[in-house]
């Protein structure tokens, strides 16, 4: 089984804490296997099978289990009364009502609790109001390009322009790995994650009543990656184009998106007044291979998409990531830690002069002295522009920080 260390190092910091360990994240991006690293992790530090109770609630083993009072029962019957007991629930959402088992264990057992959800109402539900502050969320994505070139056995004698192209073009599921030697198998592969997503996370989930204009909006969002807009906007396009709806409408679908977590939203921050404005936001999609599956491949929007994979990248370094405005000139990303801001510009190539000024002046205008960084995939030896450093994205991809 392939490591995601990032991850399962995050789990081991947190194990014994007196906090419910919530793992998050788009169907298939991984939450399942990451319970068995752990649980495996559990083993080879020395605790007993019989202290670990893994349940996986989209097994048929448990499909018995409907309530929480069903749950609270049979992980009651199967605790350690002598030690510690390590409880893993797997789309524990499943089960109505599993909040109140899973608060009740908590308090009741020794127990150490970890749950995973693929979609953020698990976090939405009365568990939020029942611990009060007595969980973690840990928040999943599909692999990165490290962990990409890592599942595919990577080695410098192969060409990693070519893996890069097929992690454009086939994304970043894990499930991917094991059959990019098949072509003909992906695109039934990620067509079957969309459906899954879309009718069971979203229209089941929400009792959606338009799933036509739930998939229109789909199609604009994914054809406009990196574009500002709003929710008029949107709902004017979609209008004109024979699917009437209103900014309403819109509204509460691009939430179910954001929801499921296909979809995400980047704010915008207004670097002057020091505030997020609540207009003209910009999305990204989880997976580049599944905008590709909805959209088709478009050459033409090489940068946008390459925006999209550091947009995410950000994400799993644990920035919080919004989009700049500084009177009229616009930075990509303004990424932001405790203590910390780093400004980005995403641009296929810097090249050509006109590129080059258009890039730099929104960095230049900003009038503080935090790290500004141009991200490109041109390889050159010219990396600082009066302080503003120059990376290769494969470059920046695959460091450590």
């Amino acid at each position: 089984m392939k490591k995601r260390d990032m991850y399962l190092k995050q789990l081991a910091a947190l194990r014994d804490k007196s906090l419910i360990k919530v793992i998050t994240g788009v169907r298939r991006c991984g939450k399942s296997s990451l319970l068995d690293l752990f649980e495996e992790y559990l083993k080879n530090d020395g605790v007993q099978t019989q202290s670990i109770i893994h349940m996986n609630f989209e097994s048929l083993a448990f499909d018995d289990i409907k309530t929480y009072t069903q749950l609270y029962a049979y992980v009651k019957d199967r605790l350690n009364p002598n030690r510690k007991s390590y409880l893993l629930l797997d789309e524990v959402q499943q089960v109505d009502g599993w909040e109140k088992a899973v608060n009740s264990l908590r308090i009741d057992a020794d127990t150490d609790i970890y749950l995973t959800g693929s979609n953020a109402y698990i976090l939405a539900s009365e568990l939020s109001t029942l611990l009060s502050g007595r969980y973690v969320e840990i928040k999943m994505l599909p692999l990165s390009f490290k962990e990409y070139l890592d599942f595919n056995d990577y080695c410098s004698d192969s060409s990693i322009d070519k893996h890069f192209n097929d992690y454009i073009e086939y994304g970043s599921f894990p499930g991917i790995t094991e059959i990019r030697e098949h072509p003909n198998t992906i695109k039934p592969f990620l067509s079957g994650i969309y459906n899954t997503i879309i009718m069971k996370d979203v229209v089941q989930r929400n009792s959606v009543r338009d799933p036509a204009l739930l998939e229109s909006l789909i199609r604009f969002v994914a054809g406009n990656i990196g574009n500002p807009v709003s929710t008029k906007s949107i709902s004017d396009y979609l209008t004109s184009a024979g699917r009437k709806t209103t900014s309403d409408t819109i509204d509460n679908y691009l939430r179910m998106l954001e929801n499921a977590f296909i979809l995400y939203r980047a704010r915008r921050y207004d670097l002057k007044g020091k505030l997020h404005l609540k207009t003209q936001e910009k999305y990204y999609l989880v997976d580049t291979g599944l905008r590709n599956e909805v959209i088709g491949m478009r050459g033409r929007d090489y940068g946008y998409t390459l925006e999209n994979i550091v947009y995410l990248e950000l994400l799993r370094r644990g920035y919080e990531v919004s989009i700049g405005k500084l009177g009229t000139y616009e930075i990509d990303f303004v990424a932001t830690k405790p203590e910390k801001i780093v400004y980005y510009q995403v641009t296929a190539t810097m090249l050509s002069e006109e590129t080059r000024v258009r890039e730099l002046r929104s960095l230049q205008k900003i009038p503080d002295n935090y790290e500004k960084i141009v991200l490109s995939m041109d390889r050159t030896p010219f990396n600082d522009f009066d302080g503003i450093r120059h990376i290769n994205i494969l470059d920046f991809l695959l460091s450590d920080t």
